[in-house]
């Protein structure tokens, strides 16, 4: 065992901060945005629409997150599953797989989120570049994807490997 713990409760750990690390950087990055959105929205209502998108681009590392999870306890059946038979090393290279979308996911939700808030003030001023406004948190939304795809592939290589 590695310190001590079962390679299904790495596997839960894994899980777990893969979810964690995303919620996290998810609920700090749409508060930023959201903060903003709102300043807006009192002085323009109208302006509801252009602003929602960019309020919702910092929940996706969440997703993410979620995705990784659910992955991992399907994939290795923690539920009800073969996961109690998960070796120590087998379920501390599933927890590494999961550190992609943990981190990653956790720091581009909250720049994604400062990305927005400028963004926001794009949309304030002119409205109908509301579209041009949403691709620059788009861009920072790249390398949680990237990490999503990472863990993806991590885990099916332990998962083939096994």
């Amino acid at each position: 065992m590695i310190l001590g713990l079962s390679g299904f409760h790495w596997a839960l750990a894994g899980a777990a901060a893969a979810a964690i690390g995303g919620g996290i950087g998810s609920s700090i990055g749409i508060t930023y945005i959201a903060n903003v959105a709102a300043g807006i929205l009192v002085e323009d209502p109208e302006k509801f629409g252009g602003l929602l998108p960019l309020c919702a681009i910092p929940g996706t590392q969440g997703i993410y997150g979620f995705i990784t999870a659910v992955l991992v306890v399907f994939f290795f059946g923690l539920i009800g599953g073969e996961g109690g038979k998960l070796t120590s090393p087998q379920g501390f290279q599933i927890f590494l797989a999961c550190m992609p979308v943990c981190f990653a996911c956790l720091v581009s939700a909250i720049y994604q989120g400062l990305t927005s808030v400028g963004a926001a003030g794009m949309v304030a001023k002119r409205t109908e570049e509301a579209g041009k406004a949403l691709i620059l948190p788009a861009l920072v939304e790249t390398y949680a994807a990237l990490s999503l795809i990472v863990s993806i592939i991590l885990l099916l290589s332990i998962k083939a490997g096994m």
